[in-house]
Parts: structure tokens; sequence; C-alpha cells
């Protein structure tokens, strides 16, 4: 390898290094841009005012604060899984990353809706805390169906 070679190649390696250290820089920044203006580290906890860090949720919690489950339970009661603490945060960082996505690109629907894997899991959560009074209604349901509370109950959660 002659001189004139191996300085095209140190070149090529200083030009490739600096690119590198852009994009991770880049993505630390972004991230930690995140994580301070979008408040990520407050979506550990359970406060359900973290929900109106993105003013798409203010409806919903404007209807929580008005509805039967206020003093009793948080957004997180009702809309994470019981089942396990490692669910609950899949749960959490999921629907977080969907919601991040939709509020950064401006493609939330005017009229919110509820995924039904979501759906799934409120469902759940309104048998896990109500098993005692569910149980003999639960026993009017075909098997393998299961009770859907919001068919009747669509407004308690968020009025």
């Amino acid at each position: 390898m002659g001189a004139r070679s191996l300085r095209s190649w140190l070149t090529l390696q200083r030009v490739a290094a600096a690119v590198a250290i852009w994009v991770v820089g880049s993505l630390i920044g972004v991230g930690v841009f995140t994580l301070i203006y979008g408040k990520a580290y407050s979506y550990l906890g359970s406060d359900p005012v973290t929900c109106t860090n993105c003013h798409v949720m203010n409806k919903q919690y404007d209807g929580w604060t008005k509805g039967s489950h206020h003093n009793v339970a948080t957004c997180n009661d009702c809309h994470t899984p019981h089942d396990s603490i490692v669910h609950k945060y899949w749960v959490k960082a999921d629907d977080g990353v969907r919601h991040g996505f939709k509020f950064a690109t401006n493609t939330y629907p005017e009229n919110i809706q509820i995924r039904d894997t979501n759906l799934k899991i409120a469902n759940d959560a309104c048998l896990y805390c109500h098993s005692d009074f569910t149980s003999s209604i639960h026993q009017t349901v075909p098997e393998g169906e299961q009770l859907s509370c919001v068919h009747c109950h669509r407004d308690v959660g968020h009025k």
C-alpha cells in the first residue's frame, strides 16, 4: 500500500468515525430530549396527570376526573395488566411508543379509539377488581367467550 492510498484510507476512516459519532450523538441527544421534554420518566409511575403530558389525552383525563372510578382507580389500574410487572411495563412501553409516534406525526384520530388488545386488558382489569360481583354474571356467558364489561358500562372510566 502506497503513501497516497494509506492517506486516502485513513481519511475514509476519519470520515466514517465522524459520521458514526454524529449518528450516535444524535440518537443520544434525541433520547435525552425525549426523556426530559417529553417527561418520559413520568410514565414509570402511576399519576394520572402523566397521561396529559400529551394534550390529546386531556378529554380522557377530564372524563376520568368526572367518572365513578376517580377516587378508586388510576389509568394504570384499568389500562395495564395485573398479571405481572413485566407485562405491565411491556404494555406501557408498547402504548407509549404508539402514542408518541402518533403524537409526533400528528396522526391521532379525532375520536381516539381503544385497540382490541387494550380493550381486553381493560376488560380483564374490570374483572380483576370486581371478580366477587361478576362471578355470578360470568356463569351466563357461553363457553369460550368473555364478558364484555364496556358493552354495558362504556362511560364508567371516562364519563
